[in-house]
């Protein structure tokens, strides 16, 4: 097949550094050329890839400082426009811009939403355009829109030898992320000190959550079990997730996926989460993880986890989180729309006719 995918211009892909959706916007783009498609990325002009790159960007547009991606966005959509009678289908990763402008192509088009839709500021954008079809990446993302046109939920997948298995594992618990409310940095600090086990936390400071860490977090790193590392980027999470007992995921918001649970579950490493969002989709509790929902209980999940089979978690990993599946479901669908629009397009060809 001719397939576009259309990347958001936020990071490069793959991400210098931060970049959930980008990061997925690249392995599953490696991954269909690795089948033997013929694949087009509309991404930024820094971005690497096996398939053909068509800047939307001539860089990142975090990186280089601009704030407002809406009129690159739309610049890029226009070339996607310009481009779509080579393309046997089109592969939305950017919200809802692009709307308006391809409902007419409905036919070979989904939109794979990456983000929160809990949110009623976005909701408008699918009551005025139901034609438009949408993946969600974890059930739970969906629940608050039933009346979205969804046609699939598709787990993310990441490349298996990216994190490879650590059969040893190690003595911290681990927390990767954000520094903000949501994510429970206090709560990871807290079990921390309660199993006395090191906390190594990797995490960035978003401008907008600044006073957040200043006053609610930079305090509590003044212990000798809590070591603060900061962002760290692809290279470190090999050794990050596979020397840590377990991964603390203590969210407080419906998560649309959650990747760094399938990077921990890589390497072997046991999840103990709350059951917000994602986490019950992707965690198998006794398996891959376990599900907690009070500090008491996260205490008892650490002793727990050094009890799992890294094993068992890595096999968890390889049944259910790879790149090949992830693709090979996209490409279900995309034969699948394709097909349910064939009678469409003929009837139409036929009254043009």
């Amino acid at each position: 097949m001719r397939i576009a995918q259309i990347a958001p211009l936020a990071e490069a892909v793959p991400p210098k550094l931060y970049g959930g959706t980008e990061r997925v916007v690249w392995w599953l783009t490696e991954a269909l050329v690795a089948l033997g498609h013929d694949v087009t990325l509309y991404a930024s002009g820094d971005s690497q890839t096996s398939a053909r790159l068509i800047p939307g960007a001539p860089q990142a547009l975090r990186l280089a400082g601009i704030n407002d991606h809406q009129a690159s966005t739309l610049a890029m959509l226009d070339q996607v426009q310009h481009d779509a009678d080579q393309y046997d289908f089109l592969h939305f990763h950017s919200d809802f811009l692009h709307f308006p402008a391809f409902r007419h192509l409905a036919g070979k088009c989904v939109t794979t939403l990456h983000g929160r839709l809990d949110l009623p500021d976005f909701w408008p954008a699918f009551d005025a355009f139901p034609e438009m079809r949408l993946v969600s990446i974890s059930d739970s993302q969906r629940a608050p829109v039933p009346q979205a046109h969804f046609v699939a939920t598709i787990h993310h997948g990441m490349p298996s030898d990216l994190i490879t298995f650590d059969a040893k594992g190690g003595d911290y618990l681990a927390f990767i992320g954000r520094i903000s409310p949501e994510k429970g940095p206090d709560r990871a600090i807290e079990i921390a000190k309660r199993t006395g086990m090191k906390l190594k936390m990797a995490a960035k400071v978003d401008p907008a959550d600044k006073v957040y860490f200043t006053e609610a977090i930079e305090p509590l790193l003044d212990h000798p079990l809590i070591e603060f590392i900061g962002e760290i980027g692809e290279a470190a999470k090999q050794e990050f997730f596979g020397g840590a007992r377990a991964l603390l995921f203590p969210i407080d918001w419906p998560e649309p996926f959650g990747l760094v649970m399938i990077e921990a579950m890589a390497a072997g490493t046991p999840i103990i989460a709350w059951p917000n969002g994602s986490a019950r989709e992707v965690i198998k509790h006794g398996r891959s993880g376990f599900l907690v929902e009070s500090i008491d209980q996260a205490v008892a999940a650490v002793e727990a986890a050094g009890q799992l089979s890294r094993a068992g978690v890595r096999a968890a990993f390889e049944e259910r989180f790879t790149v090949e599946r992830m693709a090979r479901d996209y490409v279900d669908l995309y034969e699948r729309i394709i097909s349910e629009s064939l009678p469409a397009l003929s009837e139409a060809t036929m009254v043009n006719e």
